[in-house]
Parts: C-alpha cells; sequence; structure tokens
C-alpha cells in the first residue's frame, strides 16, 4: 500500500489550476497541498489540512464517487490514468486520526445542540467545539453515525472507523445522548428553552419513500433503507428482487448476496442507472443482474409484477407492453429513495418544509425558526457523505455568524 501511495503522489502535476479540487471536490479539497506535504513527509500536516477541510476525510477516502469526482476531474485521466488520490486520502486520513491527540478548545461561553449524528452532525459538532461551543450531540439510536453506522454496509465502510469518531467529538468534550429522539419526549423548543444559543438538525432521510402499488405491506417485502439498518434480522431467502437502481439499491443488492442470496435481481424502471458507475460495476461483479425497462405494477405472494417498457430509438420510455411480467422472488425489496421523518415539523411551530418534506433553509443554513439551522441529507434529500459535510460547513459559517464568534 505505502509504494502504491508514493508512486500515485509522484503522478500528481501539482496544477496551479486543480480541476480535481475546483471542479471535482464538493467540499474543495486541497489536493495539490495535501499531495504535496505527503510527498515531503510531512504526513501530520496533511492530515491537519484534510481533516479542518474536511473531519469526514477518512469516510470520504472509502465511500465518495472519486471517478465522479476529484478523480474524474484529473488532467492525467484525459490521456491516461488519473492519480487515485482516495488512496492517498485514506491513508492520510486515517494514520492522522489514530494518532493526533485531541483536547477540548477553550469555552466561548456559547452551547449548541446537535440533533443526529450523520456525517453533517458529525462535522458540525466538532467544528462548533473547536470554535469552544460545548455541543451536545442527541442521537435517536444507540450508536453514533447515522447512516454511516446504518446504512453504509460494512463491507463498504468498516464500523470501527465510524465509532473513532465518537472518540474524536468526545476528546473534544463533546456530550452524545444516544436513544434520545428529538420530536418525541424532547422537542427542539426544549432545547431553546434549556440555553442551547443553537440547534443544528442533521436528521437525515430516515422514512422510506412508498410507491403506492398494491402489495407494499405485505410479509414478503421490505424496504431498502430499513433493511440496511440490521441485514442479520431478516430471512433474505434464496431469490431476491430490488426495486430501483440507486445506491441503496446496490447496497441492498451487494448485502443480500453477503446474507445468504443466490439470485439477486436489481429491477430499473428505465435505462438510466442513477447509481455510482463504480457500485453498479461491483454489484455485477459480485453477482448480481441489472434488469432495465421493468416498471413495478404491483407486488404479490410470488414476487413482483412489472410492466415492460418499449423504448425508442433514444432510450426514452415510449409505452408499455400489454402483458405483465409476473417474477418470482422470496423476497422482494423496495429502493426508491427516501423522505425526512415528520417528527420534528409536527413538534416545532414555525419549522417549515418544501413539498417534498425537506427542510427550508437561507443562504446560513438556518430554518425558518431562528438559531436552527439544518443542513444533509434533511436539507438537500439523500446526497452523498461528502455533499452533507459541504452543506455542514456552511451551516457552521451561518452558526457562527449568528452566535457571534
Amino acid at each position: 500500500m505505502a509504494i502504491h501511495i508514493v508512486e500515485e503522489a509522484n503522478r500528481c502535476l501539482g496544477c496551479k489550476r486543480a480541476f480535481c479540487q475546483i471542479k471535482g471536490c464538493p467540499v474543495q479539497t486541497p489536493i495539490p497541498q495535501v499531495i504535496d506535504l505527503f510527498k515531503q513527509r510531512r504526513l501530520e500536516e496533511a492530515g491537519e489540512l484534510l481533516f479542518q477541510n474536511n473531519p469526514m476525510s477518512a469516510v470520504c477516502s472509502m465511500v465518495c464517487n472519486h471517478s465522479g469526482q476529484c478523480e474524474g476531474a484529473c488532467i492525467q485521466g484525459r490521456k491516461g490514468t488519473p492519480v487515485h488520490f482516495s488512496s492517498i486520502e485514506n491513508y492520510i486520513s486515517t494514520a492522522y486520526l489514530d494518532r493526533k491527540e485531541w483536547k477540548p478548545a477553550p469555552s466561548c461561553g456559547k452551547q449548541v445542540a446537535v440533533v443526529g449524528s450523520g456525517p453533517a452532525g458529525i462535522t458540525v459538532a466538532i467544528k462548533m467545539a473547536q470554535l469552544g461551543c460545548a455541543v451536545t450531540v442527541f442521537e435517536q439510536r444507540p450508536e453514533i453515525g447515522g447512516v454511516l453506522e446504518y446504512g453504509i454496509p460494512e463491507f463498504r465502510l468498516p464500523r470501527a472507523l465510524v465509532q473513532k469518531y465518537r472518540h474524536v467529538m468526545c476528546s473534544l468534550g463533546v456530550r452524545v445522548r444516544p436513544s434520545t429522539t428529538i420530536g418525541g419526549a424532547l422537542h427542539i423548543d426544549d432545547l431553546l428553552r434549556d440555553g442551547y444559543d443553537a440547534v443544528f438538525v442533521g436528521t437525515g432521510t430516515w422514512r422510506a419513500r412508498k410507491l403506492g402499488i398494491p402489495g407494499e405491506s405485505r410479509g414478503n417485502v421490505l424496504f431498502g433503507i430499513d433493511y440496511l439498518v440490521d441485514p442479520s434480522s431478516v430471512a433474505i431467502g434464496q431469490n431476491v428482487a430490488v426495486i430501483g437502481a440507486g445506491n441503496v439499491a446496490m447496497d441492498v443488492a451487494r448485502t443480500a448476496l453477503r446474507s445468504g442470496a443466490r439470485k439477486v435481481t436489481v429491477y430499473a424502471r428505465s435505462r438510466h442507472i442513477s447509481a455510482i458507475d463504480d457500485e453498479v460495476e461491483l454489484t455485477e461483479l459480485d453477482g448480481a443482474e441489472i434488469v432495465c425497462g421493468k416498471a413495478i405494477y404491483a407486488i404479490d405472494d410470488n414476487g413482483p409484477v412489472f410492466e415492460t417498457a418499449i423504448f425508442d430509438e433514444d432510450n426514452n420510455v415510449v409505452g408499455y407492453e400489454e402483458e405483465l411480467d409476473h417474477v418470482s422472488a422470496d423476497t422482494v425489496v423496495i429502493a426508491a429513495s427516501q423522505v425526512p421523518k415528520d417528527k420534528l415539523v409536527l413538534t416545532t411551530g414555525g419549522l417549515e418544509t418544501d413539498h417534498r418534506g425537506l427542510l427550508s433553509v437561507d443562504e446560513r443554513g438556518m430554518t425558518t425558526v431562528p438559531g436552527v439551522f439544518a443542513a444533509g441529507d434533511v436539507v438537500n434529500g439523500p446526497l452523498t457523505v461528502v455533499h452533507a459535510v459541504a452543506g455542514a460547513k456552511l451551516a457552521v459559517e451561518g452558526m457562527t455568524s449568528y452566535l457571534g464568534l
């Protein structure tokens, strides 16, 4: 590994106008500077630069869409192979997390509540703690991490790495209240009453979007986002049908194959696959089949029932065949996107959403309730970890200004 990443680092041209950073990375990671520090064997400084720009750097090095972002924008890739910055970033970031001595910052006298401990919540908690705020993180599940812990499979993101962030936060003085739902016994109004000067909401999108078709409530049907929380709790069967073609669908398919399924088929409505290309390739490599042009019509006790699409020469769906396609499957998993749960909105006066149920925020990340900020999937809908971090950084800037820090 060390030889490989040194070779990759040496291939970097150190572009003054680095497309990998400017065009490729949603959080503008200073890739040339990081690589230069690495080549000088200044590992701690390189790690510090990565972490301060993106506390989730170690995670992003493993789960980002590198071929479509930093590495996809690398000028070396125009005529050959792009520099694999993900390998370099992973080596530096994981070493930095292991070696760094974390200490609380001097108090600034402000208290901040963070609701949800996914990538956006962790980013805000760390950033605000580093500014000297007394931060409390409220997490409805037993472990921190949100989608990192309960949505991304272990084979893609080791849980040990996720739990390192709890150590980082606690070492910075952050308090964590697990198994505590804001919108349940406690409301946002209670947080503001109890002296929190600002509240950040990063609760993600944990409600599966139902399709509204007959059969969704049958016993042989699961929702993808629910299945990934604890795959071992489900007898998935030998033959699995996955409805949807996004990243969650690919994670479901690969997890099912690792959970005893012998045949897994992913069904896409059109010929457009929304999942990351690398994830699609890995899904097929693992043994799943992807079938396009199948629009789910219903689900019966034997499996899904599809309408088969008719395509024109441009691969647009122009109609459907008259005969329905009845497919046999032990389990049908619906992975057709997610929306936020509505507990916070129902229990917080003045907290507004858009037509999709996503929280409305201004350019500073503040919601329609003064002092309450939000970012991540609960604002943008299901996107990637790095997009959640980008939104969280904007919210931190807004909170910093609001608190007068």
